[in-house]
């Protein structure tokens, strides 16, 4: 490998309308809403059921309260540093270049790529009922390998059939789970709703809580947009609320409806499946095909934008020094090594672990970026201002919600407990010897209507 350049060559021409800045509140609530609300929810649920059992309404609803202690440094933080980088920026303007940013970055490559096995394997869970096979871990992870193949074969071939359509995707979902939700509050069974608040019961609806966060992250993505938007410092603040609001009372009701409809056990035994299941009280078996057709359609959308999407970050980054040279090939989309190797990657998690570890996986390493955005915040509290008791309480919180979710992959998903550490390991690993072999440095670009937050220098 050459050695890598010490600083970073502009980014690739942005298209023409990329320079205008066209989004305004209502654009930036829809954006964030349709992200927040991608897969998870529909991939998810059974297995957070299996942890808070009547709880799970209130698991989902800690699990926003969780994600609003990170959206207001998130707001913060937007409001002075206006880069596509997103939270990597903040963390690149608190700490300066060093080994942790960098490996900061090799993780949120990792997100994407654990990501993509999650998407797999749920459309997998889906499938395969739907069309009648006896449901196996081994056949819904074959599903999910072909399914990763099929896409990758389409990046190759340059097709963006699927993207063309992303906003009637988005319309599509959010349909069916408010439908989901308006049909099925009739049907609840209040009685269903009592939930365990004994230290064991409390304890696991705290750790599906942890697990939900996942569902939340969405909201970052409009701190990747910032430099598309209109007076982005009021506009990214109140649309982050704004949208995280909604999805709190969506996901609530989802949680209201399946433990109110359907027996915990029946949730729980249709895991893989479970949203389309609670589904079947209100609307019988024509409730059941609908849920299923459009968890189907929503997966096979995030799977879509998380790959290429995932690739085109990956490029970005590596341009702007945060990726190892390896990624900053521009031929993910001709010989694509690099669509390849997410796509590889992905299969194999897919193969080796079921929905629910593949979860936790995320929603550690997310947990982490979330922590780093909040220390950015306390760091960089002095230009972007923030109240220093709330942010003190906030890192303690989310921190707490971590040090939850791992005590619960260690004692129920050992080799996702193992998983989540090998690759924080590796990152650090990594970028110390790619810094101490090929000299390499981090060079961040800002846009130039972006308010220039001084840098730390680290250490």
């Amino acid at each position: 490998m050459t050695a890598p350049r010490e600083s970073a060559p502009p980014p690739p021409a942005a298209p023409e309308s990329a320079g205008r800045r066209t989004l305004g509140l209502s654009d930036a609530v829809a954006l964030a809403v349709g992200s927040i609300i991608g897969a998870s929810i529909f991939s998810i649920l059974g297995y957070g059921a299996e942890l808070a059992g009547a709880g799970l309404p209130i698991a989902l609803a800690l699990s926003g309260i969780w994600a609003s202690l990170v959206a207001g440094s998130y707001a913060a933080l937007a409001s002075h540093v206006v880069s596509d980088a997103g939270a990597l920026a903040f963390v690149f303007r608190a700490f300066g270049d060093g080994i942790v940013t960098g490996a900061a970055s090799m993780l949120k490559w990792f997100t994407y790529v654990v990501s993509l096995a999650l998407f797999a394997r749920s459309f997998g869970g889906y499938f395969v009922p739907l069309v009648g096979w006896t449901p196996s871990p081994t056949l819904q992870a074959r599903v999910a390998v072909a399914l990763l193949g099929a896409f990758t074969v389409l990046g190759v071939l340059g097709s963006r059939a699927v993207s063309r359509v992303e906003r009637l995707v988005v319309a599509v979902k959010l349909a069916i789970l408010f439908l989901f939700v308006a049909a099925g509050l009739p049907h609840v069974q209040p009685a269903r709703l009592v939930p365990d608040l004994s230290p064991s019961g409390t304890l696991s609806i705290l750790r599906a809580s942890a697990l939900f966060f996942l569902s939340y992250m969405g909201f970052g993505l409009l701190t990747n947009a910032g430099e598309e938007m209109r007076d982005p410092k009021r506009t990214i603040p109140r649309a982050i609320f704004l949208s995280l609001g909604i999805v709190m009372l969506v996901y609530v009701g989802v949680g209201v409806v399946a433990v109110g409809n359907l027996p915990i056990q029946e949730l729980v035994a249709a895991q893989d499946y479970a949203l389309a299941r609670a589904a079947e009280p209100a609307f019988g078996r024509f409730g059941y095909l609908l849920v299923s057709v459009g968890a189907l359609i929503s997966i096979t959308s995030a799977l879509n934008a998380t790959l290429f999407g995932g690739a085109n970050l990956a490029f970005a980054l590596a341009h702007r020094g945060h990726l190892p040279e390896v990624f900053e090939r521009r031929t993910w989309f001709g010989a694509p090594e690099g669509l390849f190797l997410t796509a590889g990657l992905a299969a194999v998690l897919a193969v080796a672990f079921p929905i629910g570890a593949i979860a936790g996986i995320i929603a550690a390493v997310g947990i982490l970026e979330y922590l780093g955005v909040l220390l950015s915040h306390w760091r960089l509290r002095g230009e972007v201002g923030g109240n220093r008791a709330f942010l003190a309480f906030a890192i303690a919180v989310v921190a707490a919600v971590w040090v939850v979710l791992e005590q619960q992959q260690w004692a129920q998903e050992r080799t996702a407990f193992s998983t989540t550490w090998v690759a924080i390991a590796a990152s650090l690993v990594l970028e110390t010897l790619w810094r101490r072999r090929g000299g390499r440095r981090i060079a961040l670009r800002l846009p130039p209507h972006s308010h220039r937050v001084r840098p730390n220098s680290g250490g």
